[in-house]
């Protein structure tokens, strides 16, 4: 399995369950793998066979900067859901970070690897 990556993608939204939480805008980081079959891109050097990180990090930038979260699982949710459709991947691994939530901590957050075969049974 070949896989593209995102990794440190700096996001600034709204996101907390605190009253002051929801009056600011707090960074997010984003770590994303993605199960790419690279093959032909890599055979044709053609950016069409492939999933273009720059596409995926403005398409994520664009969602977060005007989503608003109560939870971080929540907005991890969100974003493997947004991933795998727009651009047909059938499995995200996701670490999102909250550098800012805990005084004494570096990063607080979630890991989360979802794939298509599982959104589609928990559907039916």
């Amino acid at each position: 399995m070949d896989w593209i990556y995102l990794h440190g993608l700096a996001v600034e939204t709204t996101i907390g369950i605190y009253a002051w939480e929801r009056a600011i805008k707090q960074r997010v980081v984003l770590d994303l793998e993605l199960a790419v079959d690279i093959h032909a891109a890599a055979a044709n050097e053609d950016i069409n066979h492939t999933v273009s990180y720059q596409a995926v990090a403005e398409s994520l930038t664009r969602f977060i900067e005007a989503s608003e979260f109560l939870l971080v699982e929540t907005m991890a949710e969100s974003i493997a859901q947004l991933i795998m459709s727009e651009f047909q991947v059938t499995h995200v691994r996701l670490k999102l970070g909250k550098p800012s939530a805990i005084a004494n901590a570096r990063d607080v957050g979630v890991m989360i690897e979802r794939s298509l075969s599982e959104s589609q049974s928990v559907a039916k």
